[in-house]
Parts: structure tokens; C-alpha cells; sequence
């Protein structure tokens, strides 16, 4: 199970990198679109299909994402009864 826990704490870290990084501004083509793309590929298979089921909340005219809350809650979860 040791392995199982590392990875799975490992993909947890890469999600919350990936929320603190959704918070600034990234131009394209720099180092900072090099490793949000490659968060972007390790995070959105499982991301995807949370979004599917909870759409953004609304506020005002902008939209809250809250399937990274969502799956990093459930992460921990699961670590916690794995690991």
C-alpha cells in the first residue's frame, strides 16, 4: 500500500498546485503554460467528470468551480482510509 499512498498523495499535491496556480495569470508559450498544461493532463481526467455533475456556481456574472474542492476532499478521504 506504501506505493498506492505516495502516488495518491503525490496527484493530491499536483491538484492543489494546480488551484493555487489557477489564481494568476498565465501567458501563453511562457515556463508557467508549460507546467499548467502538464497539471492540466495529470488533474482533468478525474476532474472532468466531477465538473460533468457540479456545474460552476454562479456569482454574479463570473463561475465558481468547485469539483478541485470537491476532488481534493475525497482524496484526502481516501488517503485517510488507504494510507
Amino acid at each position: 500500500m506504501g506505493i498506492v499512498c505516495t502516488i495518491l498523495e503525490l496527484w493530491l499535491f499536483a491538484m492543489f498546485v494546480r488551484i493555487v496556480l489557477s489564481w494568476f495569470p498565465v501567458s501563453e508559450g511562457g515556463a508557467m503554460a508549460t507546467v499548467t498544461n502538464a497539471l492540466g493532463a495529470i488533474t482533468d481526467p478525474v476532474l472532468d467528470p466531477v465538473r460533468r455533475v457540479l456545474p460552476p456556481v454562479r456569482l454574479g456574472t463570473m463561475g465558481l468551480d468547485l469539483s478541485p474542492m470537491v476532488v481534493l476532499l475525497v482524496g484526502s478521504l481516501l488517503i485517510s482510509v488507504i494510507c
